[in-house]
This record gives C-alpha cells, structure tokens and sequence, in this order.
C-alpha cells in the first residue's frame, strides 16, 4: 500500500512541473550530499572545448551497463575518465570520438558514494543519439539488467537528484532515464532501475529528500523477469 501512495504521490509531484524551489524557499545549499571531488579521487581531464558550454535542464540517470564485480570505484572512475581519452585508438567507428573528460557529472558507487565528474557547466557524453546539451549526467555503477541496484545507490540517487534540482530549478518532469532521453537506442539505466521511475517511488524519495529528509529507500522484491542479485558493495 505505502508504494502504491509513494508511485501516486511522485506522478503528482512530477505532473505539478515545478521546479523545486518555485512553491517555496529552499536553501540548496543544505541538501547538497557528501561528494568526492575530483581533486580527492584524482582527476586528470582534458580540455573541453567551450562550445559544449551548457545551462543545466535535465537531471539524466544512466547505470554503466557493465558489470560490478567488486574493487575500488575510485579506480573505476579513473579507468573509465582513461578510456574516454583512449577511445580514438581503442574503438572503432562510431565509438572512437575522443572523450577529453567522464562522460558524466557524477558517478554513484554501489556503497553510495558520490563521485564528481565532468563539471556541470558542460554537456555530456553520450553513444546515443538525443540532444546532449542541457542534461546533468548521473551514472550508477553496475549493470541492472543483471544485477540488482542497492539500497545506498538508490538513496544518494534519491538525495543527489534532489539538491542538482534545487540548485538549477529543474522540474521533477525533467527528472528521467538514458531511455527517456533516447527512446529506441538503449535501455540504460536496466530494468531493475527503471521500475522505480515508471511507478513514480524514485520521484517520492527525492521529494522526501527535497523536505529534509532521509528518504525511506526500500528496493522492491526482484522482478518476475528481472535480475535477483544485489550489485557487490565494497
């Protein structure tokens, strides 16, 4: 019953369109959540042109469709920053565009922690085909068409997308999925992420967390035709 109200409640949020901040006074500043900066996890990124220069519109959520087994998502990060770099002598067309930087502006680890990426002021990266500009990219390790996000992942999600809304006035209706974003081309962030933004329970948690408070996150049972195990927290 109580994810029944929760699915009910976060359609109507998302169905109000306001940006949170519009109805009252919100200090942004407050809800930010613990993030490890990327001087702290050791950032090395290229230049980015400034004509991907961007104003922040979309909160996007993607998962890494690959998956965790385990290790230090700080290295993680670091690899996945490399390899962007790397893409023009290790892919072949048309994945071997040179990515000077993370695709994405915050990388969630499956123990909750927030890792800082690409800076907001840029758009991101993508392998699909939708307009780029405008969206704040945040990935959750692991792939969740194969395994199961945790209750910490969704959580710093919950919490992370409330105070990047805060913060840029993006309206819950601006809250979506990689698969929103590109219908047709990819299902990221997986099936087992997805069910919280199609019943409207990932919208009640950040709302929860737009009022202050800790969000109640508590995973569904696995899916009938979806992944049953829990990603590896380190």
């Amino acid at each position: 019953m109580r994810r029944a109200i929760a699915a009910c409640l976060g359609l109507a949020l998302a169905c109000a369109a306001l940006p949170f901040g519009a109805a009252a006074e919100i200090d942004a500043s407050a809800l930010k959540p613990p993030i490890v900066t990327r001087e702290e996890w050791g950032s090395k990124p290229g230049p980015i042109p400034a004509s991907r220069r961007q104003t922040p519109a979309w909160v996007t959520i993607h998962h890494a469709g690959v998956l965790w087994r385990g290790g230090d998502p700080a290295d993680f990060v670091r690899k996945m920053q490399l390899w962007g770099q790397n893409r023009p002598t290790i892919e072949k067309p048309p994945f071997d565009t040179y990515w000077p930087d993370l695709p994405y502006h915050y990388l969630i680890a499956p123990d909750g922690r927030i890792f800082e990426g690409r800076p907001v002021e840029y758009e991101p990266e993508s392998n699909t085909l939708y307009p780029l500009n405008g969206n704040i990219g945040v990935e959750l390790m692991g792939d969740f068409n194969h395994q199961r996000p945790s209750a910490a992942q969704l959580r710093s999600a919950a919490k992370l997308t409330a105070w990047l809304s805060a913060a840029h006035g993006i309206a819950l209706t601006r809250v979506r999925t990689h698969q929103d974003a590109a219908p047709g081309q990819t299902n990221c962030p997986g099936k087992d992420f997805r069910r919280y933004m199609s019943d409207g329970q990932f919208l009640f948690w950040v709302n929860e967390a737009r009022d202050g408070m800790e969000p109640a996150v508590a995973p569904g049972p696995p899916l009938p035709d979806g992944p049953t195990a829990p990603i590896v927290v380190p």
